[in-house]
């Protein structure tokens, strides 16, 4: 690939999906003193107190115990909520490799409902003892440090990939607390991979949504970014868009690029992958040629295009005219594929 090592496609956790449906595994992981517990509420997670450089803020042996117990214990967490709104989803997101420092031991995702969603959440805060403050606890709750896309790029590989699975997972269980079928509530099963309908018995799964990023230059060799309306003056990136049903992936990037630019493609060519769970997407990129020397945005989503050569993007960053994608994103990595060196790194874009 083109594009190896995507900041948030490095997961190095051994899955064992093969393991998730077997009876007991979520509540012997979580009475095991080698398991590492993330707490993730609203898709932020707290980091290394020496920096994000060192990984996550994950809590094991007695502090991971205390806060099992203060959510009503292993088997309970195992077992999943009656409500959805309030449950805390307790989410096996695999093996840590050998060359971890923590190994051998699991890391079990747990993930929060949002502040003074449920009494169970309050009690982690508390603490294991009435009327005692746990710190430790108490400060992984409090302000987490920051959310995913201001860490992907800083974490270690596993860490990275956990967290993603993790923030996937949170924004799934979340959007689907009823079953499709009849509407009834619906419990985590699977070690935290699926949910069950508690009324007929039916497994949901969960989504995605594909979607495809794309660089695309001319015969000049230049680049052609867009300017989305809703953004500030001056932001640009790689052209976006999601699959429709019945497409394929090149037909998306030719359609995308057609629709948004006006601009007919050829040597549509693959790159990479990486997920991107704000809140389900697969983002997919290629590059693709065009000899079409002009451009024009359609004036809905895309207001404005511009043509870059590689000495002019430098320029136009370097001096804030131009404001590129945070590094964590699959457009930066395309840009700087195309440009042949990283541009200097700006403040997160939300």
């Amino acid at each position: 690939m083109a594009l190896p090592d995507l900041s948030l496609s490095r997961s190095r956790l051994d899955k064992v999906s093969q393991d998730r449906q077997a009876e007991g595994l979520l509540a012997r992981t979580l009475q095991d003193p080698t398991t590492s517990l993330l707490l993730l509420r609203d898709g932020r997670c707290p980091v290394h107190p020496d920096g994000p450089g060192r990984g996550l803020r994950t809590l094991r042996g007695a502090e991971a115990a205390a806060v099992v117990a203060a959510l009503g214990g292993a088997e309970r967490l195992a077992a999943g909520g009656e409500d959805p709104a309030t449950e805390v989803v307790a989410v096996h997101l695999g093996l840590l490799p050998a060359d971890d420092e923590r190994a051998p031991g699991a890391v079990v995702g747990l993930l929060l409902p949002a502040e003074g969603a449920g009494p169970a959440v309050e009690a982690v805060a508390a603490g294991p003892a009435a009327g005692t403050a746990d710190p430790v606890v108490e400060a992984a709750l409090a302000e987490p440090a920051a959310d995913l896309r201001a860490l992907g790029t800083l974490l270690p590989a596993t860490d990275a990939g956990a967290l993603t699975e993790a923030v996937a997972l949170h924004h799934w269980h979340r959007s689907h607390p009823r079953c499709p079928r009849c509407g009834s509530a619906t419990r985590p099963a699977a070690a935290g991979h699926e949910r069950v309908c508690l009324t007929d018995g039916s497994t949901q799964h969960p989504r995605h949504d594909p979607a495809v990023i794309m660089t695309v230059t001319d015969p000049a060799g230049r680049l052609l970014l867009g300017h989305q309306g809703r953004w500030p003056a001056g932001r640009f990136s790689a052209f976006a868009g999601f699959v429709e049903p019945g497409e394929s992936l090149e037909g998306a990037v030719a359609r995308e690029l057609l629709e948004e630019a006006g601009v007919r493609v050829r040597e549509v060519a693959y790159l990479g992958s990486q997920p991107w769970p704000f809140p389900a997407s697969l983002m997919l990129a290629f590059h693709a040629e065009t000899d079409d020397t002009t451009a024009v945005a359609d004036g809905d989503e895309i207001t404005e295009v511009r043509w870059f050569d590689r000495p002019g993007l430098v320029a136009a960053v370097a001096t804030g005219e131009v404001t590129v994608p945070p590094a964590v994103s699959v457009a930066r990595r395309l840009i700087e594929d195309w440009l042949g060196e990283p541009l200097e790194q700006q403040a997160d874009w939300r």
